[in-house]
């Protein structure tokens, strides 16, 4: 190519080795990359006279409305009522909404992040799922919101979640208040910010009932596994092995129904023998038999808070709040 052809912002994409979403925030001085990449790109454009007119053209004919959503499990319930939110709220301001469902795999949500940087996404809402967002994700420049997920070291990053400490703890005080002293949790492995606080309050609320922390009673979850199924299973080996225990509180109300149904195949009553009390507030929970005691998160809140700031950052506004937390609910049913 000669210094004298007129190049595209394709091409100056090209030679500088970056996308062209990467090169239309250097020309608009908007988002974040490196001066590295700041420095590469600018060196491109002052060599093939990539002109300023030419760059708010290329950046006008490159503009999407489009949302992307990245989720861990789209067929988990929590996750798809806050996407369905999500999704009616965009159609009303005039975006479609594009999902992209990780199944919980790295690569594949590295993957995304790509895919939605290359259709020029105007935002980006991450739900739940790993510990951090990948590197590409933080130097795209696009903005970004996420759910129930805290970036591990990121205090930059905008988030929204409900209150996992406190249902923890209220979950936890709601059996010791039913009469409980030997109270089980199941939580999964997986260190997620989510499953650390909603086994903090759980720990904060013996020692506040000045209950003893039984190690053996701390019950870690496979991660890859069922959550009913792993719950099921661990509970039945509890009771096999006499392992004693009075009250069950399982981290989302799968695992709850779960345990439901170990205790009954072994004869043991519920509530009168042992109490359950779950998280999440879906249906599951609801429906089973007896229906179960759960903390309630509100999904449409969720959705709604994270889609109006995604909203607010695209249309340029500073965000100088970057946490956000909604309270939970107890919803006391028949399972204490």
């Amino acid at each position: 190519m000669r210094n004298k052809k007129k190049v595209s912002i394709k091409d100056i994409a090209r030679l500088s080795g970056v996308s062209v979403a990467t090169v239309s925030r250097v020309i608009n001085h908007n988002g974040r990359f490196s001066e590295e990449t700041r420095k590469r790109v600018e060196a491109v454009i002052e060599q093939y006279h990539y002109t300023t007119n030419m760059a708010g053209k290329s950046l006008r004919e490159s503009k999407t409305n489009t949302i992307g959503v990245i989720v861990p499990d789209i067929t988990n319930e929590l996750f798809s009522q806050i996407v369905l939110e999500l999704e009616k709220f965009f159609f009303e301001q005039g975006f479609s909404v594009l999902i992209c469902n990780t199944n919980e795999e790295t690569e594949k949500e590295i993957a995304y992040f790509r895919i939605l940087e290359a259709k020029m996404v105007a935002g980006i809402v991450c739900i739940s799922g790993r510990e951090d967002l990948p590197q590409s994700a933080e130097e795209m420049g696009i903005p970004i919101v996420c759910i129930d997920r805290k970036p591990k070291g990121k205090t930059d990053v905008v988030y929204v979640e409900s209150d996992h400490y406190l249902g923890g703890y209220i979950a936890t005080e709601t059996l010791i208040q039913k009469g409980c002293e030997k109270i089980l949790i199941l939580s999964k492995q997986k260190a997620l910010s989510v499953n650390t606080q909603r086994l903090n309050g759980y720990l904060d609320a013996l020692r506040h009932y000045r209950l003893p922390v039984r190690e053996e009673l701390i019950v870690p979850l496979d991660d890859d596994s069922s959550n009913f199924q792993e719950a099921r299973d661990r509970i039945f080996y509890m009771v096999k092995k006499r392992v004693p225990f009075d009250g069950v509180f399982a981290t989302n109300d799968w695992r709850a129904y779960g345990a439901l149904v170990a205790l009954q195949q072994n004869g043991i009553a519920v509530p009168q023998q042992v109490k359950i009390v779950g998280f999440d507030g879906t249906s599951v929970s609801e429906y089973c038999y007896p229906p179960i005691t759960t903390i309630q998160q509100n999904k449409k809140e969720l959705a709604l808070q994270a889609a109006q700031i995604l909203l607010r950052m695209i249309q340029g506004e500073p965000i100088l709040q970057k946490h956000f937390v909604l309270p939970v609910a107890l919803i006391e049913r028949h399972t204490t």
